[in-house]
């Protein structure tokens, strides 16, 4: 691996890459989506486009492709990693494989519902809450870049044209900041509930704080109209550039590390229920072998069922990518995604549907359940989900990004416990995954990176 060779070299046979050198990999990623995005199109039309994703309302579904051009798109997501990765140097954040989860669901979902403008309330709510506790914003920075799933709120606040804007601002800032400062100690909590086996333990989290401050605003009068912005015709501009992507991760994982292929194969036996780490369990290259594998198989998928790819779809493919960071690898997650293409042969829509096929990358969130109680069980997860996904996002209004999360949360809650009991009762099973605070560190996204996920 190219690192240090003072480094001491881990059990596994690899070095360790340092902090820097993994944030460096991540805004690599982040500038390559910026420098794609003036590729497409020209400054004038990108800055044109900027300007209307920064205002735009950004609730479930806004493809900020069809709100300010493709190359703007690319342009905002790539500029908010870049600033995120910014504020991880900043604050001298510990880069695990919860950290660079994190910064690929901000690239992911900077090109359909974060930008520029909306996240920083809910992240300076997170540092108000860690000054509040004496800690360093660091200890919970991954907690902050998760939980701005909910930035379509402040969005939604801000641009809507039901207040008058000398209300708008402050009411918009101030839920922000008050949705930061919660999130810590809620997620903390609500990890307890599916003890690790869906990844996306913030998405949970923030559907519930989501659909409780909905139901504040609603009672007051205030309810969000849906919007639907989804664009197609693009996957022979967005196919190879995805290719080129997710290929330049499996090369670079090999020229890192030498033996990145012998910790892959390492990986593929992990479990991956949270936290699991594999940056710390296997490495930087063989991490980055598995996220590059993951995010072609996703693409595979969505090329295989007709889907189009478009902001909210390469944002899923890039929430696979992430996580392949932590927890995810193509042994449990496939078992998920079949199971959701099942559901939907099963049901009155397709498998290239929109809402079907976000499900089935999404979905791969409950990879750990496959992975620790087998592949079948997996399917059947990934079944159940298929309906969860679709039926629970009118109670948070399309406001919380991570609706599959929050689905997923719901599903992983109520089966893991049912297997678990039904291995119990036919051979004795295994006992029950501990979900104390220490298994998956004290707060959720902790600089150890035993922290919890979207």
């Amino acid at each position: 691996m190219a690192t240090d060779p003072q480094q001491p070299v881990e059990s596994g046979g690899y070095r360790p890459a340092s902090d820097r050198l993994i944030l460096l990999v991540v805004a690599s990623y982040a500038l390559t989506f910026v420098v794609f995005g003036f590729l497409v199109d020209s400054p004038a039309e990108i800055l044109k486009g900027l300007s209307a994703i920064l205002i735009s309302r950004d609730t479930l579904l806004t493809d900020y492709f069809g709100v300010g051009g493709i190359g703007a798109g690319l342009v905002s997501a790539g500029l908010l990693t870049l600033a995120s990765c910014a504020v991880y140097s900043l604050s001298r954040a510990k880069m695990t494989g919860a950290a660079v989860a994190a910064l690929f669901l901000v690239l992911g979902f900077g090109l359909f519902g974060k930008n520029l403008l909306n996240v920083w309330f809910i992240v300076l709510g997170v540092a108000l809450y860690s000054r509040f506790k004496g800690q360093t914003f660091a200890t919970n920075i991954n907690t902050a870049f998760f939980g701005i799933a909910l930035s379509p709120i402040v969005s939604e606040v801000l641009f809507s044209s039901l207040l008058p804007f000398e209300l708008a601002i402050p009411l918009g800032v101030g839920t922000g900041l008050l949705i930061g400062f919660i999130l810590p100690a809620a997620a903390a909590q609500l990890f307890k509930a599916h003890m690790g086996f869906a990844l996306y333990n913030m998405g949970f989290t923030a559907g519930l704080v989501g659909t409780l401050v909905v139901a504040l605003y609603k009672s007051y009068g205030f309810v969000p109209d849906p919007v639907f912005i989804w664009t197609s015709g693009n996957d022979l501009l967005l196919g190879p550039f995805l290719g080129v992507l997710f290929a330049s991760m499996i090369v670079l994982g090999v020229v890192l590390d030498r033996r990145a292929l012998i910790g892959f194969r390492r990986l593929l036996r992990e479990s991956g229920q949270s936290p699991s780490d594999f940056v710390a369990i296997a490495g930087l290259g063989a991490t980055l072998i598995n996220m590059g594998v993951s995010g072609a198989i996703g693409m595979a998928y969505v090329l295989a069922v007709g889907g189009d790819l478009n902001g909210p779809v390469i944002g899923a493919l890039l929430s696979i990518v992430g996580f392949a960071a932590f927890g995810k690898h193509p042994f449990n997650f496939v078992p998920v995604m079949l199971g959701v293409f099942l559901g939907s042969l099963a049901k009155p829509w397709g498998a290239a549907d929109p809402s079907i096929l976000l499900a089935a990358l999404f979905a791969t969130n409950l990879a750990p359940i496959a992975g620790h109680f087998g592949w079948h069980w997996g399917i059947v997860a990934g079944f159940v989900h298929s309906s969860a996904a679709l039926s629970v996002g009118g109670v948070h209004a399309g406001l919380n990004l991570y609706n599959n999360g929050f689905a997923a949360g719901i599903v992983a809650a109520i089966l893991a416990p049912v297997i678990i009991a039904i291995r119990a009762g036919r051979d004795g099973g295994d006992p029950p995954p501990s979900a104390s605070a220490h298994s998956p560190g004290a707060a959720p996204g902790a600089a150890s990176g035993r922290g919890r996920s979207g």
